[in-house]
């Protein structure tokens, strides 16, 4: 099976509406995502590893992000950027929330719903609110710096990848009561103190990240974008005086972003 072979696979399960047969082909599709049978070209084999790490859903919605990603939008040469990325966010969207809703993975009323079942809420930042769990988090993550779902899956890929300590787990799919998409995710809680920039800085350097822009916090390889690394996101461990990351704007580094990137954003797949 060819990369073009696959991806309209997927778009044929998506389009069946899920049937008990899309759905097992979907499953045997992330086993050979996890095993790394089938290689997604998007990312390195580390990456790929994170993602996988994230969990089966993870996998899943990235497949299926990936799928709708690729497919061409409505009347392409009549919308702007913006508005195109919007377009395939909104089909992403779906394809996720159809999915979640067939395996039982799916929130109607994230905000009602995550207090009374897993913890109150405890912080909220640019795009997520924060739920105690004991010795987990809970995090509602939204698209407000995405657009589109596959970027927000691509950020909990690079995130295990690079930060395996602080790993999110995507546990389910949800909308909040304005509608907006959001992904659940589970991660390690952390109990610690504030890290100054002089000692961030020191740590990036030690992972060979260059500072690019001090006053947004943002480091970056060819290969990696990482910003908001800033000492409400980075917490040095109480018990082992550790530094973890757990949290941060972390994106595959494109020429676009203009910070020496050097990778695309392929959907391309092979299978070994």
């Amino acid at each position: 099976m060819n990369s073009a072979d696959f991806w309209a696979s997927v778009r044929n399960i998506i389009a069946e509406g899920f049937t008990p047969e899309g759905l097992q082909k979907l499953d045997t599709y992330a086993a050979e995502f996890i095993s790394g049978r089938l290689v997604y070209q998007r990312f390195s084999p580390h990456e790929q590893h994170g993602c996988a790490a994230g969990g089966h859903a993870n996998v899943v919605a990235s497949l299926l992000a990936g799928a709708e990603a690729g497919a061409d939008s409505e009347s392409p040469s009549a919308l702007s950027d913006y508005e195109r990325e919007r377009q395939q966010g909104a089909k992403q969207e779906a394809a996720i929330e159809r999915w979640a809703k067939a395996v039982g993975l799916w929130t109607a009323d994230v905000e009602q719903s995550l207090p009374q079942s897993l913890g109150e809420q405890i912080a909220e930042g640019g795009e997520a609110k924060v739920y105690d769990h004991g010795a987990t988090l809970i995090k509602s993550i939204g698209l407000d710096y995405f657009i589109q779902p596959v970027f927000a899956l691509d950020r909990i890929a690079l995130h295990n990848a690079y930060f395996p300590e602080t790993r999110l787990t995507v546990l389910g799919f949800g909308r909040d009561s304005r509608g907006e998409f959001k992904i659940i995710a589970e991660q390690p809680f952390i109990d610690g103190q504030p890290v100054s920039d002089a000692d961030i800085a020191d740590y990036m350097r030690q992972m060979g990240f260059e500072l690019k822009n001090a006053r947004n916090w943002t480091y970056a390889t060819p290969d990696i974008y990482l910003s908001d690394m800033h000492d409400e996101n980075v917490i040095r461990s109480n018990r082992t005086n550790t530094l973890f990351v757990v949290d941060c704007d972390i994106r595959i580094n494109t020429p676009e972003l203009r910070q020496g990137g050097q990778r695309s954003l392929t959907t391309d797949v092979r299978f070994e």
